[in-house]
């Protein structure tokens, strides 16, 4: 027999027995279904987990205080107690970085006009905008001028100068900080989830020098709460973090077996960390999917063998006049191959429309990859062969002479 002609006879035998097919296919189905959707959720989940850490910088390294050592460890090691903005500028001078800001940040109530808000607020220098790749969509950022001045001047997000100044030019208008009033000198371009805490377009941004003069004040006027360093490339980002450690040991006056006062984090570690995690989760949904095509597949195996039952007279016909075991078992085969591709086709439907619906309802967008739709066909065609190759063999196995007798 030809293979086109046992498609055909498979086809035939399914429409003949329409619900018997239909509740075959049910199981394939929802196996189908959950393996393609759950691995287009997968996929959007290393997709957004990559570009979050990507608008972070893959190549951004954040340097805070802490670490192993305990506060009496580093008061009788006559340590400095925190990271210091001289510490960030120590930084700023490695060949292996391109920059490196300290910054200073709290929550602070905000002010103007009858609207008031509180907020996070981050006192930074300019290469902060630089390293962070931050743009100002109207008027320019502060200077190392405003820094050395302490100048009063703030760069804020859209969502803030929505808020506080709607239909109207924030440039050169006073956002009160604490009541300190500071002169709006430009408005952030785009938006997005930061590191710091917050969104890019609810960002309040003042010079450090003013944040630790007005707002954030303590024991330590040097100290700062962390230190953001980019360097020059993903490739030598290991050898610029082990100078930045060999800089800051050596500022404060760390001995050699002593542990680090300060921690290091760096965001191509979390990028590979998500994609572990993401990875992990793909692999599982995919489990949890593979379980209901086993299942479904137990009920093909099932099926089949019912059909062989019913259709002994029917192989032993076919026998008689000159079909050989080879083409009983590709027949019966083929039907079970061609019921599951059948079930695969109609899963990857639904799964199509379970990746819009999430789509529509969801922050982000799910959508059924081509690699997902050929796992899905393989997996169906495996499933097919795999349990249907016992019921075709048992056919094919039957003696005409016992397949004419039998009523």
């Amino acid at each position: 027999m030809k293979l086109l002609q046992v498609i055909v006879e498979a086809f035939r035998s399914m429409a003949a027995n329409r619900l018997r097919t239909a509740l075959t296919m049910l199981g394939i189905v929802i196996g189908i279904a959950s393996v393609v959707l759950m691995l287009a959720l997968g996929d959007t989940m290393q997709r957004f987990i990559a570009k979050e850490l990507q608008a972070l910088g893959t190549n951004m390294v954040y340097v805070f205080p802490g670490g192993d050592r305990t506060q009496a460890q580093r008061m009788r090691a006559g340590a400095a107690p925190s990271l210091t903005v001289a510490d960030a500028e120590a930084l700023n001078r490695l060949p292996g970085l391109s920059g490196a800001a300290p910054a200073l940040q709290g929550s602070f109530k905000l002010a103007a006009g009858n609207e008031t808000s509180s907020s996070l607020v981050f006192g930074i220098t300019p290469t902060m905008f630089k390293i962070r790749n931050w743009k100002v969509d109207q008027g320019s950022m502060f200077t190392d001028e405003d820094v050395r001045s302490a100048a009063r001047t703030v760069v804020i997000g859209q969502k803030v100068a929505d808020q506080f100044f709607y239909r109207l030019d924030p440039l050169g208008r006073y956002l009160r900080i604490e009541n300190v009033a500071f002169q709006v000198v430009g408005v952030l371009q785009g938006e997005g989830r930061q590191i710091d805490g917050g969104d890019l377009s609810e960002m309040v941004l003042v010079p450090i020098t003013a944040a630790r003069a007005y707002m954030v004040r303590g024991p330590f006027p040097d100290n700062v709460h962390y230190i953001a360093a980019q360097g020059r490339s993903e490739a030598a980002l290991n050898d610029a973090i082990e100078d930045m450690k060999e800089a800051l040991r050596d500022r404060h006056r760390i001995k050699l077996d002593d542990p680090d006062d300060f921690k290091v984090q760096n965001m191509a570690t979390f990028a590979a960390t998500g994609a572990k995690i993401s990875t992990g989760i793909a692999a599982l949904l995919g489990v949890i999917g593979g379980i209901s095509l086993l299942v479904g597949g137990i009920g093909i195996m099932n099926i089949m063998l019912v059909s062989v039952t019913e259709r002994t007279r029917e192989i032993g016909i076919r026998m008689a006049i000159g079909a050989k075991p080879r083409d009983i078992l590709l027949q019966f085969l083929v039907e079970a191959v061609v019921i599951c591709l059948a079930g695969a086709a109609v899963g990857i439907v639904i799964a199509a429309l379970g990746a819009a619906a999430v789509t529509a309802f969801a922050e982000f967008e799910v959508s059924v990859g081509l690699k997902a739709v050929i796992v899905a066909c393989a997996f169906a065609s495996a499933v097919g062969v795999f349990f249907g190759f016992y019921p075709a063999r048992r056919a094919s196995r039957l003696l005409p002479v016992d397949c004419l007798r039998h009523e």
